[in-house]
């Protein structure tokens, strides 16, 4: 933050999110003639404040006195967003100086913490960002930062660049903050932290510790440790696991990697919902969204039953599962991962950059995607299938789907297969608002297909609420 040394900023603010509160503090000032700015209510001065960096809000700061205590408001520091690479820069100031410095200043009204790590590449880098996090992590405690939520993505503490001293330090002071600092947290978002198993159990207990000390006040409501481990740590083999999330009784969000799952991570989830009845009654939370993410990379050969998921499914009727699929396209892998008694929601899947070229998609339309034609709302496909036509399969699954609201395709198509899609939109899936389709193609010269495709389009009349975009992409 720059500028904003003043002792004003140390002045006690309610905390409430609404900004017709805050607005109330700034009302008693006189406002100086600005041109026709001066007739925009506080509302929207501080809609625009918002999308402000600190440079252009301390100089909009001295524009005058009304805007002056406009910008003093606490509603307008809640949130805040940093990107740490490590780099520096001669025309920015450094990237420890401006999260401690923006920590130091106006840590008091943070609520929300983002911080979007670009992983390093070289031991210099790490070691920079380990100065950078933990010394934010240090002023976070300090100060006693009302943090509500805080995400940390793309650790990456897997790479070599890291080095076995620098991991260490940086998740004891992980744990330092959850032990210390995090007086308020509902949610916790720690994706791509990718740490050894020991470090990682020991975080996971202290994110544990930390709500005992809080609850019944404060309860964590969402979690979410997609990329938590090692890619190579067979995660569902640790009993241990399931045994903390068991713990977390408050828990309505959660996301995973697929590694972790298992029958007994199930049964622990759904006796932790039980718990969480017990103990509370009608006001208990249950598990309302569980996100899965499953990879080539990370271990998902495990055999789960289908009766876990029933068991789960039973403790929460409302439960919504999003699975993320990247790489795995062996037919028997999916058919063991998409089993027919999840409560799938969204189902996104990438297989553009698959080496085996013998792969089919056709199983996964006609016989597993169809399974959740009760419940799949969300439904995203990159597929290469290259001489594999899956126009016929697609039409049929989208036909049977029949809370599809959100459809999104990237795969080589017939352009007449567009308006049969939306055709089946028109007259059939009324609820299907969002459309996109990307038409790969091996023809270096796409101007004949493109006049097709908007021949194809041109006879229909979109609704107003559709969304729908086709467009014809080079196959490279």
């Amino acid at each position: 933050m720059e500028h904003y040394n003043d002792r004003l900023w140390e002045e006690d603010y309610s905390s409430s999110d609404d900004w017709e509160e805050d607005i109330m503090h700034s009302d008693s000032s006189g406002t100086e003639e600005i041109g026709e700015w001066e007739m925009l209510p506080d509302v929207c001065l501080l809609h625009i404040f918002k999308y402000l960096s600190d440079g252009d809000r301390s100089k909009a700061a001295l524009v005058c006195h009304h805007w002056h205590n406009i910008m003093r408001l606490p509603c307008l520091w809640r949130c805040r967003s940093f990107h740490f690479s490590g780099r520096l820069s001669k025309y920015k100031q450094s990237e420890y100086l401006a999260a401690v410095g923006y920590v130091d200043s106006l840590g008091v009204f943070l609520e929300s913490l983002e911080v979007i790590v670009c992983p390093p590449r070289s031991v210099v880098l790490a070691q920079r960002l380990h100065g950078t996090i933990c010394g934010l992590l240090n002023a976070l405690v300090r100060v006693q930062a009302p943090l509500k939520s805080i995400s940390i993505v793309k650790l990456e503490l897997d790479r070599s660049s890291w080095g076995q001293g620098l991991r260490n330090i940086v998740v004891n002071k992980l744990i330092y903050f959850f032990l210390e600092g995090a007086s308020r947290l509902n949610s916790i978002c720690l994706i791509g932290i990718r740490t050894e198993t020991q470090q990682g159990l020991e975080l996971l207990s202290a994110i544990i510790q930390n709500q005992r000390s809080l609850s019944p006040l404060c309860s964590l409501s969402s979690l979410d440790l997609r990329g938590f481990f090692s890619v190579t740590v067979p995660s569902h083999l640790n009993l241990n696991i399931p045994h903390m999330l068991q713990q977390l009784q408050g828990l309505t969000h959660l996301g995973l990697s697929y590694s972790w799952l298992s029958d007994e991570l199930l049964v622990a989830l759904s006796q932790s919902v039980r718990a969480s009845r017990t103990n509370y009654g009608r006001d208990g939370n249950i598990l309302e969204n569980f996100s899965l993410y499953c990879t080539q990379n990370e271990p998902h050969q495990q055999v789960v039953f289908g009766y876990s998921w029933a068991t789960l499914v039973s403790s929460c009727p409302g439960l919504k599962v999003s699975l993320t699929v990247e790489q795995v396209i062996d037919t028997h892998e999916l058919a063991k991962i998409l089993l027919p008694e999840i409560p799938l929601m969204q189902y996104s899947m990438t297989a553009f950059y698959s080496t085996d070229e013998n792969w089919s998609a056709k199983p996964l339309l006609r016989n597993m995607l169809p399974c959740y034609r009760h419940s799949l709302q969300n439904l995203t496909l990159d597929l290469s299938n290259h001489g594999e036509s899956l126009d016929v399969e697609l039409l049929e699954l989208v036909n049977v789907c029949e809370c599809l609201v959100d459809l999104r395709v990237w795969a080589f198509l017939d352009v007449p297969t567009v308006g049969r899609l939306l055709d089946i939109r028109l007259t059939k899936r009324m609820s299907l608002n969002k459309i996109k389709v990307r038409i790969y193609t091996v023809v270096e010269n796409i101007e004949e297909q493109e006049e097709q495709l908007m021949e194809v389009l041109s006879p229909f009349c979109y609704p107003p609420e559709l969304q729908f975009l086709a467009v014809i992409c080079p196959y490279i």
